[in-house]
């Protein structure tokens, strides 16, 4: 126990201190000029509306869209723009009736439909909620080495984060809590790769995107 404890303390203050401090930013998102920048696996189901601050960008029914492998299915992706190490935090808001698998989603490693990592934040913790996963031409698969009980959802707004670094292949997830990760898991099959934001099959706003990574090229 006391070896795990001080791993996750070093990882902890290598990655958030260290990775968040340096790291440009690439990308700053209030979505106050609509979202031009954000491409949706359903454009229909994703609008403009009321956010922390301001506007914000959310999906508002079920998107007409059907993955290659069983994944989530509300996907929106940030356009244009393809780092490696990054810092991605955000502002966000559940907006559906309070279940057991109430969740929200992040993406990073976005190659394509079949090849990326998400977090899912679920109001309890199983196989398949609040997890890491990877979908790496099969279906979801969880890769998380930490997690908790699950994510205590409201109707109220939240900030999240996840720091990746790809040298040695750490993943860090952050709620409200921008000190100590609630998830974690080592995984090297994606080095670079889109970033987006959804749901798996439920609704919800984002508001306040930041970006901070290394801008790198399509491989």
């Amino acid at each position: 126990m006391r070896a795990f404890m001080l791993c996750g303390l070093v990882f902890g203050m290598s990655v958030n201190a260290t990775v968040a401090a340096e790291l440009p930013e690439v990308s700053h998102e209030d979505f106050e000029q609509g979202a031009e920048r954000w491409q949706a696996t359903d454009a229909q189901a994703w609008e403009v509306l009321p956010g922390k601050d301001g506007q914000g960008y959310g999906n508002t029914k079920q998107s007409d869209y059907k993955p290659p492998h069983r994944s989530p299915l509300n996907i929106a992706l940030l356009k244009d723009v393809i780092v490696g190490d990054f810092v991605l935090e955000a502002d966000v808001r559940s907006t559906v009736k309070d279940y057991g698998h109430r969740s929200m989603c992040m993406f990073f490693g976005y190659q394509d439909s079949a090849n990326f990592y998400y977090v899912h934040f679920g109001k309890q913790m199983d196989d398949h909620a609040n997890q890491i996963f990877i979908v790496d031409d099969a279906p979801r698969t969880k890769i998380s080495t930490k997690t908790t009980d699950g994510t205590p959802w409201d109707d109220a707004w939240h900030h999240v984060k996840i720091v990746r670094t790809v040298s040695d292949g750490a993943i860090a997830i952050y709620f409200d809590d921008m000190e100590t990760p609630v998830m974690t898991a080592e995984n090297k099959t994606f080095t670079w790769g889109q970033i987006g934001l959804g749901t798996f099959d439920d609704m919800g706003i984002w508001d306040n995107i930041q970006l901070r990574g290394t801008a790198v090229e399509k491989k």
